[in-house]
């Protein structure tokens, strides 16, 4: 259950509309709602502005569908990350309405409300090795209501290739930079814009990049004061941040 609904709900009560007991039978399942092996946080959305997601990796099918039955039931959305194209196939099945992208490998049912965003969120990757986790958080922004401009392989080693698109990004509301081996794109991103800058190392690169341990720590120690990292290939969790920064 949304704001939005809770605030029909109440009004309904209030107006004599809806009993109270029916009032009370629909929120008890407002903190979570049981379904098999799964809990399913139906009150986030309430609490953080952003519903619950089911990670897939490591689930099986059956608590990948039990969870995102509960999640549209309660807000007539969903979205699953993570989600192998086997996996995919079958859940378009039983939620047809639902669109899975094979890129990111994010399954989405709906979508939120739009959100008020006055200019889109720039989504940048260094190269296409580093899409998927881009368009892991592209599709996030998108599942969200957000605008979406996507930057693809601007990798610093060709420095004119970002600085041709500086217009695009300094005309963003925030910039999410996308970046493995050496991890330096947001770095540079961070010293050209006023905007918010998220950085997302991924684990692409050779034996030294230990699987996006050196990306993650040159962005750690960045020298573009107030530059945002969050976790190896977690394009989920920047466009999750950037929505708490946006609101």
């Amino acid at each position: 259950m949304n704001e939005a609904r809770l605030r029909d709900l109440l009004t309904q009560v209030s107006e004599g509309k809806l009993p109270a007991d029916a009032a009370i039978d629909r929120l008890r399942t407002l903190p979570f709602t049981e379904a098999g092996d799964v809990l399913a946080d139906t009150h986030r959305l309430i609490r953080q502005g952003f519903p619950e997601a089911v990670f897939a990796e490591g689930k099986t099918l059956t608590q990948v569908t039990d969870a995102l039955a509960a999640l549209v039931a309660a807000h007539g959305s969903a979205l699953a990350t993570r989600v192998p194209a086997e996996m995919a196939t079958i859940l378009l099945q039983r939620f047809p309405t639902g669109s899975y992208d094979a890129v990111s490998r994010i399954y989405r049912i709906g979508q939120m409300e739009r959100s008020n965003t006055p200019a889109p969120v720039a989504v940048v990757s260094a190269g296409t090795s580093d899409q998927p986790v881009a368009e892991e958080a592209a599709q996030t922004l998108e599942f969200a209501g957000v605008k979406v401009t996507r930057v693809n392989d601007v990798g610093v080693a060709g420095l004119h290739r970002v600085l041709s698109r500086l217009d695009t990004l300094r005309s963003a509301s925030l910039v999410i930079a996308v970046a493995g081996m050496d991890g330096a794109l947001p770095s540079v991103i961070g010293g050209l814009v006023a905007q918010p800058v998220i950085a997302v190392p991924t684990s692409i690169g050779y034996g030294a990049s230990l699987h996006g341990i050196a990306a993650l720590l040159t962005m750690l120690n960045s020298c573009a004061s107030g530059l945002t990292v969050v976790n190896i290939d977690n394009g989920f969790g920047a466009a999750v941040a950037a929505l708490r920064v946006l609101r």
